[in-house]
């Protein structure tokens, strides 16, 4: 009586590396824990010892379709050459009965059904971690940020918008010197909660310039910038020093929240986890994760920063409704402007470019604008959306 590997026996020609010549053989899958193992008797030699090769010593040729099989097996035996079998069909049935069971990437190239099942779970897959897994890795990775590195790069971006973007701020030195007092006294009192990142102390300081029209932004480390346009707005609307100690307040949230490295770990964690998932397409990755994270994050880290001027402003007892209708103003002010020059109202603006051409990496009081109405009117009435009830 045959054995079941003797019934399984399928003829073939081993092409064994060491001859142009193929010789005879009978092919045979016996069954393992680990998979099938190959086993090869040599026809031009009667009574030799079967040959057998392990199940990672094989190269497992792949189906390539379920209704038109291939018309030749080619079966790699690495560094003994290959084998050829003709019988197809009889070759499957055998590889199936030795207990080998199909791997994801064939059950993809000949089922669509379970094609289309990965490429849903790796959209679902990638899109979570844009969403999710992305932002928290990035804000724990931001804790080993040193904040030398971010000066550094704050005083870097500063030096290149003063050689083109800004000028030197024409305020009166005593006006210049009242808005600061206010700065450090704000700053001073952050309280141990809004502190997203208990050991980082920013060193505070704040400066003027002319240019950028009626903005204010913060720079990694501690360094918030305010223009005299944003200075002269609050005294056209007829608003005190509050409104514009909100804005600083807002700005403050941006440092204390490290906004601005975030965004780059962030980028830097999309690219890399996009890379690993997709391939080698790095101009696409550089362009795509930049786009994505400064349209979602950008306004993510605006309304963290609302929060946590709603927060100290409560703390420091100061009202937010002069920063809400200064916020409003302004953004009236330019909508009046654009429909001046023939733009359409509540455009998105686009992020202020260094003279090479690219963006600086800031954070403006308007960035996230058309959402700016909406803000500065919850502002007003002393609320932010997505902040914890205080």
């Amino acid at each position: 009586m045959s054995t079941p590997e003797q019934a399984a026996l399928i003829s073939g020609r081993w092409f064994d590396g060491q001859s142009s010549k193929a010789r005879p053989v009978m092919v045979g899958l016996r069954s393992t824990p680990q998979g099938p193992s190959l086993v090869l008797h040599p026809l031009s030699q009667p009574g030799a010892e079967p040959i057998v090769f392990h199940w990672k010593e094989v190269g497992w040729p792949e189906a390539w379709n379920e209704r038109k099989p291939q018309p030749r097996v080619v079966v790699d035996l690495q560094g003994h050459g290959s084998v050829e079998i003709d019988a197809v069909a009889d070759w499957r049935t055998a590889l199936a009965a030795a207990g080998a069971r199909p791997g994801l990437a064939q059950r993809m190239q000949t089922r669509w059904g379970v094609l289309l099942a990965v490429l849903l779970a790796a959209a679902i897959g990638l899109t979570l971690f844009y969403r999710h897994g992305t932002p928290w890795m990035a804000t724990q990775l931001t804790r080993w940020v040193p904040l030398d590195w971010e000066t550094a790069m704050a005083d870097q971006g500063l030096r290149q918008m003063d050689d083109g973007l800004l000028k030197p701020s024409q305020l009166p030195p005593e006006r210049q010197a009242q808005l600061r007092a206010r700065f450090d006294a704000l700053a001073r009192q952050i309280p141990p909660a809004l502190q997203r990142y208990p050991d980082y102390a920013p060193q505070w300081t704040l400066e003027f310039r002319k240019g950028m029209g009626a903005n204010a932004f913060a720079l990694p480390g501690g360094q918030v910038i305010m223009t005299d346009g944003l200075v002269q707005a609050a005294t056209r609307k007829g608003l005190d020093d509050d409104a514009l100690v909100g804005v600083l307040a807002h700005e403050i949230g941006h440092v204390v929240h490290r906004h601005t490295t975030r965004m780059l770990v962030e980028q830097g964690v999309l690219q890399m986890g996009l890379g690993l998932a997709l391939g080698d397409v790095s101009g696409i990755l550089s362009t795509g994760s930049a786009l994505l994270t400064g349209l979602h994050y950008r306004r993510g880290h605006e309304r963290e920063a609302d929060c946590f001027a709603l927060g100290l402003m409560r703390h420091a007892a100061l009202p937010t409704a002069p920063m809400g209708t200064l916020l409003l103003a302004i953004a009236h002010d330019e909508d009046e402007e654009e429909k001046g020059n023939g733009k359409k109202p509540g455009a998105s603006r686009p992020s202020p470019k260094a003279p090479d051409g690219t963006a600086h990496p800031i954070w403006s009081l308007l960035s996230s604008h058309p959402d700016t109405v909406e803000r500065a009117t919850a502002l007003r009435q002393g609320q932010a959306a997505h902040c914890a009830a205080p």
